[in-house]
C-alpha cells in the first residue's frame, strides 16, 4: 500500500504502514534535509515541529467544530513528556499521530507519536490547556467534545 503524504491516514492505512493501532489523527511525511543535525539524523527540535502540525490538525479538525458560535479558544501547550526512541534519517517517511488520552475541565492530555518503517521513533505525552481568547483564563472543554474523546477515543476524565 503506498503511503499517502500530508493527508490524514484511515485505520487501515495506518496498521498497513506498521501503527500497532490506529489513532485518530495520522499523517505522513518525509524527514527533510533542513531537518538534520550535524551527526546526519533528525535533531531533536524537529519532532517537536512535527508533533505541532499534526496537533494544529488534531485541534481544527476534530475540536474546533465542537466551539462553533462561541469564541475561538487559545490552545495552549503547558508541559511536554517526550521519549526519543530511535533515530531517523533524511529521506525517511513518517507518520505523526495525535489523540486525547485524558482531559480536564479546561484542559487535556494527549499523546502523540512518530512510526517509521513499522517502528515507534518518539513518543510525546503534552498537557494541553484551553484559555479564553484574552487568556486571561481557562475555557471549559464543551460537553459535545467530551462525548466525542470519550466515545472515539476512549480518553477519561482526570479527578
Amino acid at each position: 500500500m503506498d503511503l499517502r503524504f500530508h493527508t490524514p491516514l484511515s485505520a487501515d492505512e495506518q496498521t498497513a504502514h506498521g501503527l500497532e493501532t490506529p489513532q485518530t489523527l495520522a499523517m505522513a511525511d518525509r524527514v527533510r534535509f533542513s531537518e538534520l543535525d550535524i551527526l546526519q539524523h533528525v535533531n531533536n527540535k524537529a519532532y517537536l515541529d512535527w508533533f505541532e502540525v499534526s496537533r494544529v490538525a488534531y485541534f481544527n479538525q476534530f475540536c474546533l467544530p465542537h466551539f462553533e458560535g462561541q469564541p475561538r479558544p487559545r490552545n495552549v501547550l503547558r508541559n511536554a513528556n517526550v521519549h526519543y526512541v530511535q533515530e531517523m534519517l533524511l529521506g525517511e517517511a513518517y507518520i505523526a499521530t495525535s489523540q486525547v488520552l485524558r482531559f480536564r475541565r479546561t484542559s487535556y492530555v494527549m499523546e502523540q507519536q512518530i512510526w517509521s518503517g513499522g517502528t515507534l521513533r518518539c513518543r510525546m505525552e503534552g498537557v494541553m490547556v484551553l484559555r479564553t481568547p484574552d487568556g486571561r483564563e481557562g475555557y471549559p472543554v464543551p460537553e459535545s467534545l467530551i462525548s466525542f474523546w470519550t466515545k472515539t477515543e476512549g480518553a477519561l476524565r482526570d479527578s
